[in-house]
């Protein structure tokens, strides 16, 4: 069996040209010789995008050797070679340089008509590609997978999706607008005109860290990244076209709009100054401030599951204490319990007494053992960070029986899809401040589903057939 395969060309003037692109010899002798291998069918793709650009440009070129004013011929200066980067290959196409006609007064004596429309060397296409798979797997990963199903050969590599990708987020962060201390505009009387908000928000904030590739000491080799969830209450009729959850991330050493971050995340959601918000964060100063004067009606809480986990690893502390000294360890065990119920119910001025209580009694007797010092270190921290978070403290038994979020659990599988798959877990990579904040902007556009709005908003035609 033979198989031809031809391009037909129409042009507007109902001319019609005929091209074969492809000729394939095929038996069926055999299982694996049904239909076409993955490399005839790239050579195939390639072939008829190279019959496609061809008479794209030849047409275009035509339109623009006459004078869009008076319609003289315009003369041709000469010519030079423009290499493009498609999904399906790289082209080199012929780029005429013309003159300008004489008609009237013109900036330049001579134009390229094609250098004007093919602004870029990479197609948006593949621009979109390498970003796609580079978010989601090592760049050496998406180099194979990219040159493994297409006909990209030699013509990717992974320093030039490296570029690609901090392109694509620079791009990104340089649409964020200015940084602001405050975020809350106008007074009372105008919210209250608003129209009745949307359902409620409840954004999380937390932390993890990365390996840093440069390593001056041992508490300099790693840097933080915070990564945020918003999640819509729930769904109803008007909200049908707001996205029920939103990530970002960044490298708070290194970014320098984290607040404006924070703000078109919500805005993203649909956010109005009369619409309920609830930040949860584990008290840390950096989003302590991240947070503040946002928005008007937002309420800040302290995530119960970091205040479990700080009294959880006391009471292992504890355990220790009990063998050396079974009266004082079940003391601070019996404290330490009263010290959780207490915060459960908000009432924090009687878990503060019971605090400076048990650091009292283990001041006094931190000098017998190590473990006795330990656990006061822990409890002195553990009172710290309580009075400095004393105003986002509520009352989370009465908010955990009204069915309300109390932790940043849902946050958790947000740093673990964001960060810790890509930069900590399963890749080994080390990594600058500015390469892993650059990534991250890229990853959670692909993990939301947003980096193909972001390229229509860039280049308006981009995959509007596939829409």
């Amino acid at each position: 069996m033979k198989l031809r395969v031809q391009v037909i060309i129409e042009s507007e003037g109902g001319e019609t040209t005929v091209q074969e692109v492809a000729h394939v010899e095929r038996g069926a002798q055999r299982m694996e010789q049904l239909g076409l291998s993955l490399n005839e069918g790239k050579a195939l793709l390639q072939d008829i995008q190279r019959a496609m650009v061809r008479e794209q440009v030849r047409h275009y070129v035509v339109n623009h050797n006459h004078c869009a004013d008076c319609g003289t011929p315009r003369g041709r200066k000469g010519e030079h070679a423009i290499v493009y980067r498609t999904v399906f290959g790289t082209l080199r196409v012929s780029s005429p340089r013309l003159y300008e006609c004489r008609c009237r007064e013109r900036a330049k004596k001579s134009t390229s008509p094609l250098a004007e429309l093919i602004t870029e060397r990479t197609a948006p296409e593949l621009l979109y590609l390498e970003n796609r798979f580079a978010a989601v797997m090592s760049f050496e990963a998406a180099e194979t997978l990219l040159q493994e199903v297409l006909p990209l050969s030699g013509t990717i590599s992974v320093a030039g999706i490296h570029r690609t990708v901090q392109d694509v987020a620079e791009r990104l962060d340089s649409e964020l607008g200015p940084e602001r201390a405050v975020f809350i505009d106008g007074c009372q009387r105008e919210w209250d005109e608003l129209p009745v908000p949307g359902p409620p928000l409840t954004v999380g904030l937390d932390g993890r860290y990365v390996h840093a590739k440069q390593q001056r000491s041992r508490h300099a080799g790693w840097f933080e990244v915070i990564a945020s969830k918003s999640v819509v209450a729930f769904k109803c009729a008007e909200a049908e076209d707001i996205p029920s959850a939103k990530r970002f991330a960044f490298v708070q050493t290194y970014d320098t709009k984290p607040r404006r971050r924070v703000w078109e995340l919500m805005k993203s959601q649909g956010l109005q100054e009369n619409q309920e918000v609830v930040f949860l964060s584990d008290g840390g100063e950096t989003v302590r401030n991240l947070q503040a004067y946002l928005h008007p009606s937002s309420e800040h809480y302290l995530d119960w599951f970091h205040v479990t986990m700080r009294l959880t690893v006391m009471t292992q502390q504890n355990k220790a204490l009990i063998e050396e000294d079974a009266s004082l360890g079940t003391d601070v065990q019996d404290t330490l319990e009263s010290v959780k119920h207490y915060l459960w119910h908000g009432n924090v001025e009687a878990a503060f007494e019971r605090l400076e209580r048990l650091l009292c009694d283990l001041d006094l007797t931190h000098h017998r053992s190590h473990s006795v010092a330990k656990l006061c270190r822990s409890v002195s921290e553990f009172d710290t960070d309580i009075r400095n978070n004393r105003a986002f403290i509520p009352n989370v038994g009465e908010r955990y029986r009204q069915g309300e979020t109390i932790s940043t659990a849902f946050v958790e599988s947000t740093i673990n899809q964001v960060v810790s798959t890509r930069f900590v877990k399963k890749q080994q990579m080390q990594w600058t401040p500015e390469g892993a904040h650059l990534l991250l902007q890229t990853r959670t556009k692909v993990l939301d589903g947003d980096l193909d709005a972001a390229f229509r908003d860039w280049y308006p035609q981009f995959r509007q057939a596939a829409a």
